[in-house]
């Protein structure tokens, strides 16, 4: 089970976390990450690029002069891709880029990122990540005290409005939630800061053995609930 010093925003350490196993343990695999990493690449896309065809574009239909007898080359339509303002052949069209990709594959490229970035060192965990004013210059003073200098992802409660009003005008620096996290994110920012409760509820939110857990306490419950209720009913025969 992984474990990572719990630090202070003076940079300070103040106690240790270990991480889940199934989460933050997790070996690399690759073409899971490169898949999830093209789903979310082509989800993003607009495709809204159009271009006009020949039925799209302005014009008469009338012929310009008459089949033969000119010497021209015949026309039929000055909407003709042939001609200047005419319309375009085979040129891109608005289309929907996005796909479906399985939710157990998203989150097993997640576990897989995550794991990887802990193995590089790359995950810095926080008590939390509290600013007394919203001022970018007081954030940007945290960021050097705790040593980062490049591209930074920082996971925490979007509750903390002192941290999202300091980080919005850096561009270097990026704030979402748990839920807010994604592929693309963690493998393009170098750091990952996560705050001790973020880190606990991205455990709780990527376990995959969390909800087989919970269905396996229901059934349990069940079963006794099934067991007490029959034996309330065989006491009331017995005393009847």
């Amino acid at each position: 089970m992984p474990t990572v010093k719990v630090r202070n925003l003076k940079n300070e350490e103040v106690g240790d976390l270990e991480l889940s196993d199934a989460v933050f343990g997790a070996e690399l695999n690759e073409a899971l990450i490169h898949a999830a990493v093209r789903n979310f690449m082509a989800n993003a896309r607009a495709g809204t690029v159009g271009t006009k065809t020949r039925g799209d574009v302005s014009g008469a239909g009338r012929k310009l002069w008459k089949q033969k007898g000119t010497g021209r080359a015949r026309i039929a339509s000055i909407r003709s891709p042939l001609w200047k303002g005419g319309g375009n052949t085979h040129g891109p069209q608005a289309r929907d880029w996005s796909y479906n990709l399985p939710k157990k594959m998203k989150r097993g490229a997640l576990r897989s990122a995550l794991s990887e970035r802990v193995r590089e060192g790359n995950v810095i965990v926080l008590d939390s990540f509290s600013l007394k004013e919203s001022k970018t210059k007081s954030f940007i003073q945290s960021l050097g005290k705790l040593g980062l200098e490049g591209k930074t992802l920082i996971v925490d409660s979007l509750d903390n409005e002192n941290l999202l009003r300091a980080s919005r005008n850096v561009q270097r620096a990026k704030v979402v939630n748990i839920y807010g996290l994604n592929i693309y994110d963690l493998l393009y920012h170098d750091k990952l800061v996560l705050s001790r409760a973020a880190a606990l509820e991205i455990a709780e939110l990527l376990d995959p053995n969390a909800k087989k857990a919970e269905a396996q306490n229901d059934e349990s419950a069940e079963e006794n609930e099934n067991a007490a209720s029959s034996t309330e009913l065989n006491e009331e025969e017995e005393a009847a």
